[in-house]
């Protein structure tokens, strides 16, 4: 995502910042005076390159990082709390109110919260920031918003246009040409028409523009995109005739906000009629797209699918799409919240809204269904991490067919296939979020609802809320024998098996796995056998039964078998488990490393918090009690990082606490506490780049 570290992440500009030296300094005063700052003003005033531009400037004041997080394209105020979780990079699996994992994750961090385009959402980012400030001492909110939050305590700092002089002035054209206003110009101008530059005369007419468009940093972008064609003169006799009809117009609003829709109205006339048409369109995405997802989704009458490319180039000449980086092979676009408005304005009007909103959907649809069935190969991270960047899109496309009449069994079929990524992506609680809803529109019986069902169940059991996992999961059960779904029958009972498990019914927790695993196998499901292959040997383990071992060694040659390095992960996590309790220490450390070395990619933060609880075990077991207090600590620092701890996994607690007793008694509490701290209080990436100096070679596993 842009510019990133270990210390926080903030979007990259893609191109240079002009002006606003004093705007910068003087936000960068009150944000060391005061905890919430709302930075306020129109649309297309540059209210979030400005705030961009402060957090860089103030990011050494943060130890734990400046964090930005855009709510332009969220819609449902229910999601904000897991959206900044999202950012932060919270896996949270916990079964807790999101607001609260962050106020406990947030309490003792010194970090600075940007809030972009919040004034869709004002009561829900109200409340947000004033329990988070209350929770957090450290923390500092930076918001963006056409109005005040109306929070105790917030500073408003109003964003106006970029300085620009009278055109009409007896000022020498280099001072003209020292105007911010102007210099903008000139930078985009030259963007876009290689070797562009003003004379006297082309420095007074640009600003003659730019006063008239008011100094609005989006209406001069958007003029200055035009210079690939036009002359100074010319951009000025077209925009001329705008102002001319919007001087004379029954237009109300504000004048900065007529002039922006002027010089947008006008940058839309000069597209052609197909990218006119396709702006309009892609204003159903939510965040960035693709090109493939454009052609999906846009190509209908009047655009066909070899046409998208070209269109989009027209459109990125014109700024009105700009890139938004590359996520694998493919380069991705977004565009600005007001150009987005002003063409969905367009699309309504055009009467084509519901009919681009469904093509959306079914897209997303497709996406998620072909996301499961990938997610069980080799290319397991590629899908995973496409599907992310997809995120905004995936819930754009769940809302629509939540909001349509006749379309919840499409919603219903989505949910279900995306809970390889809720998983992967940590949202459990948006999971439920999403399943709740539909399974309460669609009651009627159906393999999407038999299977909708035991997604439900599986999460509430992974969030320890084990109760009402069983309940759900016995709906599954009967829901998939009505329908007679042999898979959903299998499912149900592999997460039943986790769901007894985790009740603390170890024994019968192996008996049910095992015959999921049949049922599976008999389906010749790869996924459910290796889904439930992992409980069963981690059950088996923890029973303290020695053939855990054996199975360990099974579950990671199927891995090597279906070529998915999530299975694989597990099985080197096990394996490593029960190599320590054998006694082979060095093996068990590399067998624990290996497995990090995979979760580090897939980001899954309660499989590495499991690893480094179990690598402080065999620690611990090599009488390395120091080291072990260290790992410890950082387990703890992963723990937290998912809204959870050791605690709520009854399970892990007697080897836990044997680790802890045992690296208290050998360093005494002071020492202990000191290298428990030092793990606690590392990075991530600092905590993944320790395991590189545990012994034992992180050599390939044998099985």
């Amino acid at each position: 995502m842009g510019i990133s570290s270990t210390q926080g992440v903030l979007s990259a500009e893609g191109t240079s910042f002009i002006g606003r030296r004093r705007e910068v300094s003087r936000a960068r005063r009150l944000l060391s005076r005061n905890r919430l700052v709302t930075l306020t003003g129109s649309g297309g005033v540059g209210k979030t390159r400005l705030a961009l531009r402060v957090a860089e400037r103030v990011r050494r004041s943060f130890p734990d990082g400046v964090w930005v997080v855009d709510l332009a394209q969220l819609s449902d105020g229910d999601l904000l709390a897991q959206t900044v979780e999202g950012v932060l990079d919270v896996r949270d699996v916990s079964a807790r109110p999101a607001l609260d994992v962050l106020r406990d994750y947030l309490s003792q961090m010194r970090l600075l919260l940007v809030l972009d385009n919040c004034e869709h959402l004002l009561q829900e980012c109200a409340e947000l920031a004033s329990h988070l400030l209350r929770a957090a001492p450290g923390l500092r909110v930076l918001a963006t918003s056409r109005q005040s939050l109306g929070v105790k305590g917030e500073v408003l700092m109003e964003v106006s246009g970029l300085p620009v002089p009278d055109p009409d002035s007896t000022l020498l054209p280099q001072a003209l040409a020292r105007a911010e206003a102007v210099r903008l110009f000139t930078d985009r101008a030259a963007a876009v028409r290689a070797g562009f530059k003003l004379g006297a005369d082309g420095t007074r007419t640009v600003t003659r523009i730019c006063h008239h468009l008011e100094g609005m940093p989006l209406a001069i972008e958007l003029a200055a995109a035009q210079m690939r064609a036009l002359t100074v003169e010319e951009l000025w006799d077209g925009l001329e005739d705008r102002f001319a009809l919007l001087a004379g117009g029954p237009d109300a609003s504000p004048p900065r906000h007529r002039t922006l829709r002027a010089t947008i109205d006008w940058s839309h006339d000069l597209c052609s009629a197909q990218e006119r048409l396709l702006w309009s369109r892609l204003s159903v995405f939510s965040g960035s797209f693709d090109l493939e997802a454009a052609e999906q989704v846009c190509a209908t009458d009047g655009i066909h699918s070899a046409e998208v490319v070209e269109l989009v180039a027209g459109l990125v000449d014109k700024s009105i799409l700009l890139s938004a980086g590359e996520c694998g092979p493919a380069r991705r676009y977004r565009m600005l919240e007001t150009l987005r408005q002003y063409g969905q304005e367009q699309l309504t009007a055009g009467g084509g809204e519901d009919t681009l909103r469904k093509r959306h959907r079914d897209w997303y649809q497709h996406l998620a269904e072909r996301s499961e069935e990938e997610c069980i190969g080799s290319d397991q991270v590629g899908w995973l991490t496409r599907m992310h960047a997809e995120h905004s899109n995936l819930r754009a496309a769940l809302e629509y067919s939540l909001s349509r009449p006749g379309q919840a069994r499409a919603a219903l079929a989505m949910a279900g296939d995306l809970w390889t990524f809720f998983f992967a992506a940590g949202v459990f609680t948006e999971a439920r979020h999403w399943l709740d809803q539909v399974l309460a529109l669609e009651s009627q019986d159906s393999p999407q609802r038999a299977k909708a069902l035991w997604v439900l169940g599986w999460f509430a059991a992974e969030q320890g809320d084990t109760t009402h996992a069983l309940q759900v999961l016995a709906d599954a059960r009967e829901a998939a024998e009505r329908v007679a779904d042999r898979t959903a029958e299998a499912w149900a009972a592999t997460c039943t098996a986790q769901a007894v498990f985790f009740h603390g019914d170890i024994e019968r927790g192996i008996e049910l796995h095992d015959h999921a695993m049949r049922l599976h196998q008999a389906l010749g499901d790869p996924m459910g056998t290796a889904v439930s292959l992992i409980g069963l040997t981690y059950a088996t383990s923890l029973h303290g039964d020695p053939g855990a071992a054996p199975l360990a060694e099974q579950l990671l040659a199927f891995s090597d078998k279906i070529q998915n390095p999530w299975v694989r992960s597990y099985a080197l996590w096990i394996l490593g488990v029960e190599i320590s309790r054998q006694g082979h220490m060095q093996r068990a450390t590399a067998l624990l490393r290996e497995s990090l070395q995979f979760q580090h990619v897939f980001g899954d933060r309660l499989a590495t918090a499991y690893c480094f609880e179990s690598l402080a075990w065999s620690a611990g077991e090599a009488d390395d009690h120091e080291q072990a207090a260290q790992l410890l600590g950082t387990a703890q620092l992963f723990w937290r990082s998912v809204g959870a701890s050791v605690s709520r996994y009854g399970h892990l607690l007697p080897r836990h606490n044997h680790c802890v007793t045992r690296a208290r008694h050998a360093l005494g509490e002071t020492a202990y506490r000191a290298a428990f701290a030092q793990g606690e209080e590392s990075s991530p990436d600092d905590a993944y780049s320790l395991t590189a100096q545990l012994s034992g070679p992180a050599t390939p596993a044998r099985h």
